[in-house]
């Protein structure tokens, strides 16, 4: 839930979802490690902590199948974007599904032969 410094900030575009992620905790859903700045003019004795967890309002049935989606199929949910809807901040979030060690060895491969062959074609 947002507090009233944190919507002005949202609406003043000093919100960021890098790093962060989506926790499925008791049945419920937390946003962790989303970055609000707090603005200098909302408030000058209380000093929030702007990466602090903030739990995400679901349906029941939405959070059964994403539970169902994260412990039985190893999903990760990932927020991708922040936007306001009808005077109410939404996050939009994906599932998703990590590499396996094999996928980043061979990852590493390609990139490292690109690098060569950059090289290369410099000299």
């Amino acid at each position: 839930m947002l507090m009233g410094w944190e919507v002005k900030s949202l609406r003043a575009g000093k919100a960021q979802l890098r790093d962060s992620y989506v926790v499925l905790k008791r049945g419920e859903a937390f946003l962790l490690n989303a970055h609000f700045s707090p603005l200098l003019t909302a408030s000058t004795h209380v000093t929030p902590d702007p990466a602090r967890s903030r739990k995400l309002l679901l349906h029941r049935k939405e959070l059964n199948a994403l539970i169902g989606a994260v412990q039985r199929q190893g999903y990760t949910l990932i927020p991708l974007a922040l936007l306001w809807r009808r005077n109410m901040a939404k996050l939009e979030f994906g599932l998703a599904k990590g590499k396996k060690l094999f996928d980043k060895r061979e990852s590493e491969k390609k990139r490292d032969w690109e690098r060569e062959r950059q090289r290369m074609m410099k000299k």
